[in-house]
């Protein structure tokens, strides 16, 4: 079932680009999250919507959020893919069990075994405020949940 504007966010634990454990609900009570679905690191609508957000953090810093990015790619692959572009927030690997995170929040392609473009701005308290799901070749306006942060 398809995660809902006010619905409580599914906690998860991750890996991230250097192996550390990121989990949704340490942020909770600290910090609102954006948390960012993407197919695959090293492709080109992925690599410019997750540089654009590199390019704005401090919008994200100004409004007490953290930028969480998630993909079914290894951390060894993210890693890699965060240097080369500089990346300097977590991107976390959703690659074992493949897809249990997307799955959770429904944005996992099952036909191309891979996460959608789904977007989900979470309060504080862990409640989702606001969501969107993009197709694959379909890049998010990053302005939209900048905006939806300011509601919260």
């Amino acid at each position: 079932m398809a995660i809902q504007v006010g619905d409580k966010a599914p906690d998860f634990e991750l890996k991230d680009n250097h192996g550390a454990t990121v989990k949704l609900s340490d942020f909770r009570g600290s910090k609102n999250v954006v948390l960012l679905f993407y197919p695959f690191a090293f492709t080109g609508v992925c690599t410019g919507e997750l540089c654009e957000v590199r390019d704005n953090l401090p919008r994200f810093a100004d409004r007490d959020t953290q930028v969480l990015a998630v993909s079914n790619d290894s951390i060894h692959t993210l890693r890699v893919f965060a240097e080369q572009e500089g990346l300097e927030y977590p991107l976390l690997s959703d690659f074992w069990p493949h897809g249990e995170v997307s799955r959770a929040y429904d944005v996992f392609a099952e036909d191309k075994g891979c996460a959608v473009r789904g977007t989900f701005v979470i309060d504080k308290e862990g409640v989702v405020r606001w969501t969107v799901v993009n197709a694959l070749p379909d890049a998010r306006d990053l302005n939209e949940y900048v905006e939806a942060l300011d509601t919260l």
